[in-house]
């Protein structure tokens, strides 16, 4: 049973206004797109298109993993933060130029959420 993106995107809703700390996905891709799961139901998904393919891999990118093959799927922990902007790149245009600078900064905003970046401790 296919579930539609609005649907989704209340759960998402849901999960996003809980406080708590890492919260447990899964990024499971098929071949009519790939769906972003939390404890078993659906936050986001995206269609087997071109650009649902680029969204598909950002949104990996965001978490900080590598977009699973067709029929495959990767699990993850992330902050609320981290979950929030991978929902968010899974519903960016990517067509539109004014959308690379709002993706640059999520991108960015991501790794700094998961620490992927090196940091200077002054003490």
């Amino acid at each position: 049973m296919s579930i539609s993106r609005t649907k989704a995107q209340d759960y998402a809703e849901s999960v996003l206004n809980r406080p708590g700390g890492e919260k447990p996905v899964v990024l499971r891709r098929h071949k009519s797109g790939a769906t972003l799961l939390h404890r078993g139901r659906a936050l986001t998904k995206t269609h087997a298109t071109n650009v649902g393919a680029m969204q598909a891999q950002l949104m990996a990118e965001v978490l900080g993993v590598d977009l699973p093959p067709v029929g495959g799927e990767v699990a993850t922990k992330i902050s609320s933060g981290v979950l929030y902007r991978a929902i968010a790149v899974s519903s960016l245009d990517v067509r539109r130029p004014e959308a690379q600078a709002v993706l640059e900064q999520i991108l960015n905003t991501a790794a700094m959420q998961r620490g992927a970046f090196n940091t200077l401790e002054i003490g």
